[in-house]
């Protein structure tokens, strides 16, 4: 996954760039800032940045952290005038640095999808250790949406998908690509999370809960 994502680093924000996810994707720009108002935030799998272009005007701080160097690259020159306001770190996300002091807000884009079903618990438990409690936490994922989804390929024993996908260097990746549901999302944060709320659009989902 790492090295799949440090080759796509270049050429990733091309899906953001699909006609039928425009109107989807205005309404979750204006959206997600509102959660993260004047927090202390951690971004989990920031790539790019494309997310966090929208959340660096209106939060306190934040530290920006990715497995692959290669997209922060990107991130950089996106980010070039709000630079100071951004903590960037290589990491891994099942093994998320402690910081001094908790953070009150978490954010994940375009990456519980990749998390193996059995590692999902061990990811959130992660993520728990390195925040205060109330903490808010937003994940933001794709729907899968016949026509405009990448097929499903194959899956695996554990109830894991995936994906057959290809770069413009002709290079073809097998990316592990899960859909959950919204039953199994409340199911999995039941004895962590309170007042969580699942939020579909056309093409993508949400889920945010306050950390118990």
């Amino acid at each position: 996954m790492k090295d799949y994502y440090a080759a796509r680093a270049k050429e990733y924000d091309n899906i953001y760039l699909k006609p039928e996810r425009q109107e989807d994707l205005r309404e979750i720009e204006a959206w997600l800032p509102l959660k993260y108002a004047d927090r202390s935030i951690i971004e989990i799998a920031a790539g790019t940045g494309y997310w966090t272009q929208f959340l660096v005007p209106v939060v306190k701080n934040l530290v920006a952290l990715d497995a692959a160097g290669e997209t922060f690259q990107v991130a950089r020159s996106r980010l070039a005038r709000d630079a100071d306001r951004v903590q960037w770190v290589i990491a891994d996300a099942y093994d998320i640095p402690q910081p001094a002091t908790p953070y009150d807000a978490a954010f994940a884009g375009f990456w519980f999808s990749h998390v193996p079903m059995a590692r999902q618990r061990e990811f959130l438990t992660g993520l728990r250790s390195v925040l205060k409690f109330g903490a808010t936490v937003v994940l933001l994922d794709n729907l899968y949406v016949e026509g405009s989804s990448t097929p499903i390929s194959d899956f695996d024993s554990e109830g894991n998908t995936y994906q057959v996908r290809s770069l413009s260097d002709g290079s073809q990746h097998r990316v592990l690509k899960n859909f959950p549901t919204e039953t199994h999302m409340h199911e999995l944060v039941k004895d962590i999370g309170l007042n969580p709320v699942f939020k579909r659009w056309q093409y993508f989902w949400a889920f945010e809960f306050t950390l118990a």
